[in-house]
């Protein structure tokens, strides 16, 4: 299963229109030191454990654009999401490529 990818460019255009639901499944220390505006912190293990009390808390009626550091855990974290019918999309290049990308346009830095 191809899970969609979106670049750091189109998240930015998504984040200014009917705000997309960006999850983060780094740890939580990473995700108070740096992390996409509005977005929710649900770490990884969760997911990979299937806790359903938790993945039951994300919407099913809305995209939910999946992120890590890089995106290696978050591409897991999509795959099992898919399977359960949520609707994911995977930031390409994680919060290291989001980060990248507001630095290098002269954005403001979240740290």
């Amino acid at each position: 299963m191809e899970i969609k990818k979106i670049t750091p460019k189109e998240l930015e255009e998504q984040l200014k229109g009917r705000k997309p639901f960006v999850l983060d499944v780094r740890a939580e220390e990473k995700f108070r030191e740096y992390h996409v505006e509005n977005s929710y912190n649900i770490h990884k293990s969760a997911i990979f454990e299937n806790q359903e009390d938790v993945i039951s808390t994300l919407p099913k009626d809305r995209e939910i654009i999946v992120t890590c550091t890089t995106g290696n855990s978050a591409a897991k974290c999509a795959k099992i999401l898919a399977e359960k019918n949520y609707h994911v999309s995977l930031l390409e290049g994680g919060i290291t490529a989001w980060k990248d990308y507001n630095e290098q346009k002269g954005g403001e830095k979240h740290e």
